[in-house]
């Protein structure tokens, strides 16, 4: 591994640290390696989206935009999240 890629694990190591031990996420594992590994684990998102309750419609859009922002590098999904949060609810 490169140095660059040993600070980067190091930084994503900090980042799951705080994730679970500040904001109570549960830790799936690093599924660097596994098959079919996305950007966005739609079946995870869409169930939790689903159990906040929110519209199925509403849901299907939003991985939708989730998605196509996530595969394009000339994005941000720091813009995208912002505008997510300030779009109107459909719950």
């Amino acid at each position: 591994m490169t140095t660059v890629g040993q600070r980067e694990r190091a930084t994503q190591n900090r980042v799951v640290k705080l994730f679970r031990e500040n904001l109570g996420y549960d830790y799936l594992g690093n599924w660097e390696y596994r098959e079919g590994n996305r950007n966005v684990e739609e079946d995870y998102l869409r169930a939790f989206l689903k159990k906040q309750g929110y519209a199925g419609a509403l849901i299907d859009r939003a991985l939708y935009e989730l998605d196509k922002t996530a595969g394009d590098q000339s994005q941000s999904l720091i813009t995208w999240a912002s505008w997510s949060l300030n779009a109107p609810s459909s719950r």
